[in-house]
């Protein structure tokens, strides 16, 4: 099975800057998407059918904001949208698809980049998440959580530690959780296959940092520590382009 994650910033955009186009070359199973900022209602979801996908999505009540879905060319045995807490689920950042013994779930983590008020919201969401799937792993073992986490892990995930020591996304607390998170039976599948820096998933659309690959990964596919000898590859796509994010894949068997 081959499993895409990917930020999109609004699905409408990246659509139109190609991003069937790229579906549509390519063969993937299951594609995880981040911040659709969309309601399935403004999209032609004929579109993903006629290039064989199952949908499911789950979208904030605020227009133009958030939002989450899975592509899937295998039918889910069962989709379970939000987590129970409506704080998250209004604004539309969790959806999982259970296949056989498998479960996916795509997860949009907020940013605290705009103020101390949603720095707040997000350590809360940081803590409730971790309850939730580890309470979930008890249930369903065999567990992938793709998506935008919104933290870079290590310096070794930014191009500029030193400078950003004290910024959202690379705040000590923040890297704390990911450190938990990482011990709590996950595994960063990315770094599993791939030691080496200067790897990046979302690249600020200033100071032409892209090209210059100054950028963060913050995007990830855990894997509970059952699915270890499954696993099979893992890459980063950065020559994708059509959001501020790139796709990153994963490879089970």
């Amino acid at each position: 099975m081959e499993i895409i994650s990917y930020n999109v910033n609004g699905i409408r955009a990246a659509i139109r800057k190609g991003l069937l186009d790229w579906l549509r070359a390519n063969t993937y199973d299951v594609v995880c998407i981040q911040e659709t900022k969309a309601h399935p209602d403004q999209l032609d979801l004929n579109l993903f059918e006629e290039l064989g996908y199952h949908h499911c999505w789950h979208s904030a009540q605020k227009k133009g904001y958030s939002g989450v879905a899975i592509l899937s060319k295998q039918k889910p045995d069962q989709v379970v949208i939000g987590c129970g807490i409506d704080t998250y689920d209004n604004e539309g950042r969790i959806i999982r698809a259970d296949f056989g013994d498998l479960s996916i779930i795509s997860v949009y983590m907020p940013s605290g980049s705009s103020g101390d008020a949603r720095q707040t919201i997000k350590m809360q969401f940081l803590d409730d998440f971790l309850k939730f799937a580890t309470e979930l792993q008890k249930e369903r073992p065999h567990l992938i959580i793709s998506g935008d986490y919104n933290i870079c892990h290590k310096a070794i995930d930014i191009h500029n530690p030193t400078g950003n020591k004290k910024t959202s996304g690379f705040l000590p607390e923040e890297r704390e959780w990911m450190e938990t998170f990482f011990n709590s039976g996950f595994i960063d599948t990315f770094r599993h296959f791939h030691p080496e820096p200067h790897k990046y998933s979302w690249w600020s659309y200033r100071a032409n940092a892209r090209a210059n690959n100054k950028g963060w990964r913050i995007d990830y596919q855990a894997a509970s520590e059952s699915l270890r000898d499954r696993l099979v590859a893992a890459d980063i796509y950065p020559d994708v382009m059509q959001s501020d994010h790139c796709p990153i894949y994963l490879k089970i068997n």
